[in-house]
This record gives structure tokens, sequence and C-alpha cells, in this order.
């Protein structure tokens, strides 16, 4: 009688990333989304407070901090199906972390570190999060849908 060896084939894409790296990506970006709304619901009193000159920059930085909590929500309930949200995320959080390095180099402008420290935290974790999820593996169907890569 002849043995013959039986190899099993893994169902799963070499794309398709482990559920431990899922759930560590979608910890990082719950993270990023109560951090965005307890900033959303301080920023409340700052508009309040703001005189006439800062009130609408207040309010148009309150209301960003309500959006960012939401695209936070949605990647981290689909981190695969949002495929060019992640990217103006990570841009918009890098992009104010610069930013405010530059600034601080500059000197003599307001609220450089807390930017930094803030923003800067955030991107590493949307980028630490992309990386593990795989966020650039969904492609866009122009037809409104979005549809997974490979």
């Amino acid at each position: 009688m002849m043995i013959t060896s039986i190899s099993t084939v893994s169902t799963t894409s070499a794309r398709s990333p482990r559920p431990g790296r899922d759930r560590i990506a979608r910890i990082m970006l719950w993270l990023a989304a109560v951090g965005a709304a307890g900033a959303a619901l301080t920023a409340a009193s700052t508009v309040w407070d703001a005189d006439g000159g800062t009130k609408v920059v207040e309010t148009w930085r309150a209301y960003g901090l309500v959006v960012f909590t939401g695209l936070f929500v949605l990647l981290a309930l689909a981190p695969r199906s949002y495929r060019g949200v992640w990217e103006l995320v990570i841009f918009h959080k890098i992009a104010l972390t610069v930013t405010a390095l530059l600034y601080a180099a500059h000197g003599g402008i307001a609220d450089t570190a807390t930017i930094v420290g803030w923003d800067g935290t955030v991107s590493v974790l949307l980028v630490g999060a992309y990386v593990l999820s795989r966020g650039w593996t969904s492609s866009p169907d122009w037809r409104g849908t979005t549809q997974r890569a490979g």
C-alpha cells in the first residue's frame, strides 16, 4: 500500500491579517476615537469662553474633533473598508505634528508642545493600526461601494 502525503492549504489569503493584529489595530483606533471625543467635549468650554476674535476658529476646531472622532470610529469598525480615509487622517495628524515642530523651532508660538504630544501620539497610533490592519488592502469601487483587493 502506498502512503501519500496530503498537505492542507490555508484558505486565508496572504493579504489577510491575523485576528490578533486586527484586534490590536482596532484597540489603537478606539483609543484615538476616545481621545478625539474627549478633546471635543473639552473644546465646548473653550468655544464658550472664547472672545470674538477666536470664537469661529475654536468652533471650527471643536467640529473638526467631532468629525475625527467619527472617522476613527468608522476605521475601528471596518479597518479595511476605508482606503483613502486612512491616508487622509494619517496625513492630517502627521502634518499637524510636523507643523507644530516647525513652529516650536521658530519659538514664541503657543501650544506647540501640546500639539506635538497629542497629534504625534495619534499619528503613531494611526500608522501602527494602518500597518497592522493592512488598511490599504481595500480598493474603492467607483460605483459607490468598496471591494476587498485580492
